[in-house]
């Protein structure tokens, strides 16, 4: 039975909850790169809902064979210099990432609060994966109303940040349109593909362990890749508008400050 259900995505979380004898919603989950956001919304959702008080979300990305990656690689999807220079003159793609990690949900008091949350599709874009601008600003603003969050309250924002020279400006430019311009204060951005490359499918649950773990500190962690500033993401927020220290491939990481 193993070898014909080794293929079935709805095998694995099935045999973790036959094994923590879990009886909640019981859903894998393959939107690409959101998908381990996109089940920590449905977790929240079922919370919310009363079908299950306990609710646990993984994410799981493991590089076994190389064929997908040289398929990237062909299509120019993946750095040539082998990192995520996310926000950073260097973009030229994505590095890819392995990662497994997972938060549980629950209807008590925890370490942290969820306070809420919000799925969007791009709808029509340039390509298969070109982002869409205003899709990403519907997102943010339907996340903050559903968390009931005004801009202001904001302190750090953990982007998608791939790393890539189309991407990461129209991420910038939908931050400064949803966030921005409806605030005053400082907000620093960054994003954990810059220290463990895009680990895809799993690659939402990482930003949320790192933003989880910055908010326990108080402290939001460098942009390890982060020495120049994209010039395009810079020419959208204009000076002073972007503060990114270091100029040069050996200094320092830098944290990218949005005021």
């Amino acid at each position: 039975v193993y070898p014909a259900a080794r293929a079935a995505a709805s095998v694995a979380p099935g045999r973790l909850s036959d094994t923590l004898g879990l009886h909640g919603p019981c859903v894998s989950y393959d939107t690409a790169c959101s998908a381990a956001l996109a089940a920590s919304h449905a977790g929240l959702r079922a919370l919310q809902l009363a079908e299950c008080n306990v609710g646990l979300v993984v994410g799981v990305t493991l590089v076994l064979a190389p064929g997908v990656g040289t398929s990237f690689a062909i299509a120019g999807m993946t750095s040539a210099r082998g990192r995520s220079h996310t926000f950073d003159a260097r973009a030229d793609g994505y590095a890819r990432g392995e990662a497994i990690g997972g938060v549980v949900l629950s209807c008590g008091d925890g370490v942290l609060r969820l306070l809420g949350s919000a799925v969007r599709q791009d709808g029509r874009s340039a390509s298969l994966t070109a982002p869409n601008g205003q899709a990403q600003q519907g997102l943010l603003v339907a996340a903050l109303q559903d968390a009931s969050t005004a801009v202001d309250a904001l302190t750090l924002n953990e982007a998608h940040g791939t790393g890539t020279a189309l991407g990461d400006p129209i991420e910038a430019g939908s931050l400064l349109a949803a966030v921005l311009l409806a605030r005053e204060g400082p907000l620093t951005v960054g994003s954990i593909k810059a220290n463990i490359g895009h680990a895809e499918p799993a690659a939402g649950m990482t930003g949320l362990l790192k933003l989880a773990l910055g908010l326990r500190v108080g402290e939001a962690a460098p942009n390890a890749q982060l020495r120049a500033l994209n010039t395009k993401v810079w020419a959208l927020l204009q000076p002073p508008m972007a503060q990114a220290r270091g100029a040069s491939e050996s200094s320092p990481p830098a944290r990218l400050v949005l005021p």
